[in-house]
């Protein structure tokens, strides 16, 4: 019996749910196969299940069934719920997802060392054209953001047409939240939840000098200013990267 929404479940329970309901062939899939894998964070109630047929798709509640083939390298098993292969997960978000989740998946599999071998885009398939401008520009593990926070900063940048900065990147000894090199710039988000202490103030403060002394210049940027004063912190940005 299909279980889905029974509030005693883990998430995991539900998934295994959903599938079980659509039959032996079923696997998870999409979004719901990469919250399982890690790749995404959980979203909301919807489950998606693929199950190997053409004839499109069906929604059951809070349960989307695809309907794919789906050959046998491509469904594997993790937690005891069959699901996609990370390889698969990521060709079907392509066509659900946008460019940069796809992106933030791909740095996660990435980072989880995750096996994508065999990625690449199916002719006829949705999302095709964004999974091949995805592997043709971005470079797997590239701008693995760690925070909200940092990830609205990546967005400001990408909007505001700057050089594309290293994502927690290695300078010093430490790990920056944004470094662009060839400038000696370094971009530190400060959010309060991890910087908010006199502990961790004062850790912060000692890396800045740190950093200074070595050469680097470090702009650290807020929640506040990020949210309210986006132009003027990609303002400040451009003329940090120009002078520099």
């Amino acid at each position: 019996m299909y279980a889905e929404g029974h509030p005693r479940l883990t998430l995991q329970g539900r998934f295994l749910a959903a599938v079980v309901a659509c039959g032996h062939s079923a696997v998870l899939s999409h979004r719901s196969a990469a919250v399982l894998w890690g790749v995404l964070p959980e979203g909301g109630p919807r489950i998606d299940v693929t199950v190997p047929s053409s004839s499109g798709r069906s929604r059951r509640g809070a349960m989307i069934v695809h309907r794919s083939p789906l050959g046998p390298h491509e469904v594997t098993r993790k937690d005891g719920i069959p699901v996609t292969t990370p390889a698969r997960t990521v060709l079907d978000l392509a066509a659900v997802v946008s460019r940069r989740e796809l992106e933030r998946a791909i740095d996660e599999a990435a980072f989880l060392r995750l096996d994508l071998g065999g990625l690449e885009p199916r002719r006829g398939r949705r999302g095709g054209a964004a999974i091949s401008r995805v592997l043709d520009e971005h470079r797997a593990g590239t701008t693995r953001t760690r925070s909200e926070l940092e990830e609205r900063v990546l967005a400001l940048c990408r909007r505001a047409d700057l050089p594309a900065p290293e994502v927690n990147a290695p300078v010093e000894g430490f790990t920056v939240d944004f470094a662009w090199r060839a400038q000696k710039l370094i971009v530190e988000t400060d959010g309060w939840q991890a910087h908010g202490t006199r502990a961790a103030f004062e850790r912060d403060r000692r890396r800045d000098a740190d950093l200074t002394t070595a050469g680097w210049r470090v702009l650290r940027v807020t929640w506040a200013r990020v949210l309210h004063q986006p132009r003027e912190v990609a303002a400040q940005l451009s003329s940090l990267l120009t002078v520099g």
